[in-house]
């Protein structure tokens, strides 16, 4: 019934036609047009003889008014009716030019192969458009566009490439076989084996599309191996562009029959190959943002680490449950609005967190640092906080927060056990100096009973000399500051002394270690010689430390030159200020030196070289030198000996 219908619309549309060609066969420009309407539906009418003679003259009248595109128009629709007949100069027309036609039906996988151009019409663009358009997945877009390519197209295969980086993939191939079309997805490069590379670089590189009609005869790529290999006849490349980006390539082939990629097809392909790469870049950006959304909401509940949406009005819009452990407030306080960073900062830090706030206003972003938050129930929690806004201008951020307890005590900790360690390494390097330290208090002590001997004869002559015991008692006070000066310092030495970091000069430090030692380095004949520069920075530190630290240097190279038999005994101890004002103070020896394989070990805790030593001093040494933001490090010495040289950061002037 539709079919009676549809030829009824059409017999009143000739009917019409026919009253416009009655009213204009006065026209000359027009007569062509009347007589080629005439002869079609002469055509449909059955009218042959009638048909024949007027598609002679709509032939005739518009080569006589030079109507090219008329004339062509008029000469194709003759040769449908006379081939429509079976006429054999069409027959042998076929002969020549094979080109298979479909019956009216609908295109498969194989039939589409010489499907004719006038099937290509706008109602199959736009289904072409629709259905690569309309997929939202991936690889149901990918599976469209393959099928949809190779049916339209009439390829026996396909491939579809996308770029990687400076890598191409094939994402998928589809094959025709009998009636069926399959379509596989895949993930691996581009190579020689699966189609024409040189085509592909082509197309990748100039961004240009490559269509051979029958790629057997001379071509620019006559010698890809793979053209050869597979006697290929028909080849498409379109390259898939986004906005001038390289998304990818869409490669067709046909070895049955050459120009089977018709202008028509190619058109469509065109068309399909631009909305492909559209459909594939969103398709992919939206892949990549559900994916990135499900890390973050993974990260979000993993509670790892404590997350929080927050504004600048000082709000905390969302947090998870890591936060909220953190700062010990509950969901019920989040959803009521009771949470606030602002509020949750300390009073003595708030003026600090304005100036914060402010720089990330003004540049968009901030290092990490380290704050306290106060709890609910009004404790304080170290933490590490991380923050970034989402977006340039905007109001709103996340952050990222570590609770830093666990470490803050851990360091504690540490740092008690760094103090022991030193307050022990100080003891053992001490009774390595008994001798030295008994021998400086008591030529003190010597001296004081030998004045005050001498004051008492002085004074007990018939006639007292009260100047010679006046003198006598001047140097016994003398001696007597001076053994006081001596165990002053070995009590701070020994003691556990709190850290006390002030502004020094180390050349001092230098000079009070060496009045300890300079008995023993003199009892054990060491040449001690010493640079220390005038001009140097003071530095920011522990006196008793750093004094701790030069003190087992020296005694250490002293013990070194101890072994010495066969050369000279010489200990150099210099000071000086690099080219970054830091102090660089070098303690040298001429000793035994040490295996430079084992150079770092030196600095191990419990390493140790001497049959009696605990393998402490340097450890401690080197843990003190960082602590006052320094290095410590060892070296061997031209020609024999050891070099141990030590930083520590000169004080700048503050901007006034």
């Amino acid at each position: 019934m539709q079919d009676d219908d549809s030829r009824a619309a059409h017999l009143r549309f000739l009917e019409n036609m026919e009253r416009i060609n009655r009213a204009m066969q006065g026209t000359k420009n027009f007569a062509n047009h009347a007589a080629l309407v005439a002869a079609e539906i002469a055509r449909l009418e059955g009218r042959e003889l009638d048909a024949e003679r007027l598609y002679e003259q709509a032939i005739g009248s518009a080569r006589e008014s030079g109507l090219v595109h008329d004339e062509a128009l008029a000469n194709e629709l003759a040769a449908r009716f006379y081939a429509a007949r079976g006429f054999g100069k069409v027959r042998q027309l076929d002969q020549l030019h094979p080109h298979p036609r479909e019956e009216e039906r609908a295109p498969g996988p194989t039939a589409t192969i010489g499907a004719p151009v006038e099937h290509l019409d706008i109602a199959t663009v736009m289904k072409v458009s629709q259905a690569v358009s309309g997929e939202t997945f991936l690889e149901s877009l990918i599976d469209t566009v393959m099928r949809t390519a190779v049916e339209q197209a009439g390829a026996e295969r396909g491939l579809l490439i996308l770029a990687r980086g400076s890598e191409q993939r094939i994402a998928a191939d589809a094959t025709t076989g009998g009636e069926a079309l399959s379509v596989h997805l895949r993930d691996e490069p581009a190579t020689a084996a699966m189609l024409p590379e040189s085509v592909l670089h082509y197309v990748m590189r100039t961004q240009e599309s490559v269509i051979l009609d029958d790629a057997s005869v001379e071509n620019p790529f006559s010698t890809d191996p793979y053209i050869r290999q597979q006697r290929l006849r028909s080849i498409v490349c379109l390259p898939l562009l986004n906005q001038a980006k390289r998304i990818g390539a869409l490669y067709l082939e046909n070895n049955l029959a050459a120009r089977v990629f018709s202008p028509g097809r190619i058109a469509v392909l065109k068309l399909l190959a631009a909305q492909a790469a559209i459909s594939l870049e969103n398709t992919r950006l939206d892949r990549d943002l559900a994916e990135r959304e499900t890390r973050i909401r993974r990260l979000f509940n993993a509670d790892i680490i404590g997350i929080f949406i927050w504004d600048f009005d000082g709000r905390v819009l969302e947090a998870n449950d890591a936060f909220l452990r953190i700062v010990g407030y509950e969901r019920e306080d989040l959803d009521a609005g009771r949470m606030r960073w602002a509020d949750m900062t300390p009073p003595d830090l708030r003026e600090r967190e304005a100036e914060r706030v402010r720089e990330h206003k003004r540049t968009g972003g901030l290092q990490p640092f380290e704050k306290e938050y106060f709890r609910k129930d009004g404790s304080r929690v170290p933490v590490l906080v991380g923050v970034t806004i989402f977006e340039e201008g905007g109001n709103q951020g996340v952050g990222f927060v570590l609770d830093l307890t666990e470490r803050k005590r851990t360091e504690e900790e540490l740092q008690q056990t760094r103090e022991e360690l030193a307050r022990v390494s100080r003891v053992t390097t001490l009774g390595e100096l008994t001798a030295a330290i008994a021998h400086e208090v008591n030529q003190p002590l010597h001296g004081l009973l030998s004045s005050g001997n001498a004051c008492l004869r002085w004074l007990a002559n018939d006639t007292p000399d009260l100047e010679a015991a006046r003198r006598a008692v001047e140097r016994m006070i003398r001696d007597g500051s001076r053994a006081a000066e001596v165990i002053s310092r070995i009590r701070a030495l020994v003691k556990k002394s709190p850290v006390r970091k002030t502004p020094l000069n180390i050349n001092d430090v230098v000079a009070e270690v060496l009045s300890l030692v300079r008995v023993a380095i003199q009892h054990d004949r060491i040449a001690l010689r010493t640079s220390l520069a005038d001009d140097l920075p003071l530095i920011l530190g522990d006196r008793i430390q750093l004094q701790q630290v030069i003190l087992n240097l020296v005694v250490n190279a002293n013990e070194a030159l101890r072994a010495v038999t066969d050369g000279p005994r010489e200990l150099v101890i210099t000071s000086t200020k690099d080219a970054s004002n830091d102090v660089l103070v070098t303690v040298s020896d001429t000793g035994p030196g040490f295996d430079g394989a084992k150079l770092e070990n030196i600095f191990d805790p419990f390493y140790t070289t001497k049959p009696e030593g605990m393998g402490i001093g340097l450890a401690v040494s080197r843990s003190i030198i960082e602590a006052h933001g320094g290095k410590l490090w060892a070296a061997p010495n031209e020609p024999r000996g050891a070099v141990f040289q030590l930083t520590l950061p000169g004080r700048r002037e503050e901007p006034r």
